[in-house]
């Protein structure tokens, strides 16, 4: 560059040295330097005029051979040209690429803006959402998915679970994830439908079997109980038959619980709000816990006596009956029940800690699973149907709650129960309490 440079001053000093020579000799000075000066400028302008008819025709004219500092540039501007060609092709050969990547996808995959309209989609997108790629791009995806799940999902997109709709011909189901990405966002579209009817086939499989089960066990039952108190019953046979009480009794409780998970599953409503008297009903089942075995853990209650909650007392029951059994079973005698009720945060918290066991950290994700069992020996000594906690998080979900457990092997577990706060009800408190 500096060599060019050199070059050019070089050449505009010997041109004006000449001007200045020839100026002597015939004694009119200015003229010649005039000349010379316009020469060298109309020199530069015919370079400028070809430099910019080739940025025009440069697609298809080769760069004009000018040296000095005219031909620096040209050569700047070539590799700049040539070199925005490469990425432009290698940009255009990926995005090529990426369409037919996501063109082999089985889900469907839509690009959107910031403000969530429709930039970009494969074929499959177009498939399952009915999208016309010269009609809908540059829309508002609310606006071609018109479903008020899914609208509320857009304004929190990134949640670990998507949504799941239903499509207007209403023979499809579809789950729909939106990632953010930077500014813009990524929707996934998957059709789920397949999914959603083996789902909905468990569900009345498993109603229809959890009702017709309950009439042959309370015929079972009713003859058992009959055997049990007659007292012409043989002693060999008294063992047996408190065995087949004892089963029956836990298949019954299976059923009832199953019966109760399949309502709360069919239910898509929230709870009712109903005032509930919370603090009476831990009351209620501490004592009855207390009442049920001599060698029980210790009970300790801290409960907030003005909060009581709205929502559906046979739910809560259920909810705090289990967490509340739950503890009793896996907690020696000799240790202690923590029951906590009241505020937390903007909401209320039911919280249930033990000095029992404890549970291991792989097995916390799945504890709300149906009949998970972290020790199936131990759980089949213990009793119960395995379906608890599965009931706990499904009511609590009916009433816009959830659970979160915390847990440690051989130092016990917390398990709370989280409500939001509209439906805390604050009442007066109770002259006298029972602890």
């Amino acid at each position: 560059m500096w060599q060019a440079w050199t070059f050019a001053l070089v050449r505009l000093s010997a041109a004006l040295a000449v001007a200045v020579l020839v100026g002597l000799i015939t004694g009119d000075m200015e003229l010649w330097l005039t000349i010379v000066l316009g020469g060298i400028l109309a020199w530069q302008f015919f370079n400028l005029f070809r430099l910019q008819r080739w940025l025009k025709l440069r697609a298809h004219e080769e760069p004009p051979d000018i040296g000095g500092v005219w031909g620096d540039v040209i050569a700047v501007i070539n590799r700049i040209y040539r070199r925005k060609l490469f990425h432009k092709r290698r940009v255009t050969q990926q995005f090529r690429e990426f369409r037919r990547l996501s063109a082999a996808l089985p889900d469907g995959v839509v690009l959107l803006s910031e403000n969530r309209e429709i930039r970009w989609f494969n074929r499959k997108a177009a498939e399952l959402l009915g999208l016309r790629r010269k009609v809908d791009v540059g829309l508002p995806i609310a606006n071609l998915v018109r479903d008020p799940v899914f609208a509320a999902y857009l304004q929190r997109p990134g949640a670990s679970q998507g949504v799941v709709i239903r499509v207007q011909s209403g023979e499809a189901w579809l789950a729909l994830f939106v990632i953010p990405a930077g500014p813009q966002f990524l929707m996934l579209v998957r059709d789920v439908t397949r999914e959603v009817r083996l789902e909905q086939m468990r569900k009345d499989f498993v109603a229809n079997a959890s009702h017709e089960l309950r009439s042959p066990l309370t015929v079972i039952s009713g003859y058992l109980d009959e055997l049990a108190d007659d007292e012409q019953l043989g002693a060999e046979w008294r063992e047996p038959v408190t065995d087949m009480r004892r089963q029956a009794l836990r298949m019954r409780e299976i059923v009832e619980d199953l019966i109760e998970l399949s309502r709360l599953e069919a239910s898509n409503d929230e709870a009712p709000m109903a005032p509930v008297d919370v603090p009476a009903l831990l009351e209620r089942l501490v004592r009855e816990e207390r009442s049920s075995a001599a060698d029980t853990p210790r009970f300790d209650l801290d409960i907030d006596y003005p909060c009581a909650l709205r929502g559906s007392e046979s739910e809560l029951h259920s909810v705090a009956s289990n967490l509340i059994s739950n503890a009793v079973k896996y907690t020696p005698a000799g240790g202690t029940i923590h029951i906590r009720w009241g505020r937390v945060g903007g909401g209320v918290a039911l919280v249930v800690r033990d000095t029992g066991i404890g549970i291991a950290a792989e097995h916390l994700p799945r504890l709300t699973e149906r009949f998970y069992r972290v020790d199936r020996a131990r759980a089949r000594a213990k009793g119960g149907s395995g379906l608890g906690l599965s009931i706990v998080k499904h009511a609590l979900q009916r009433h816009g709650g959830r659970l979160e457990i915390e847990s440690r092997e051989g130092r016990g577990s917390t398990f709370t129960a989280h409500f939001p706060g509209r439906r805390l009800l604050t009442r007066a408190a109770p002259v006298t309490k029972v602890s």
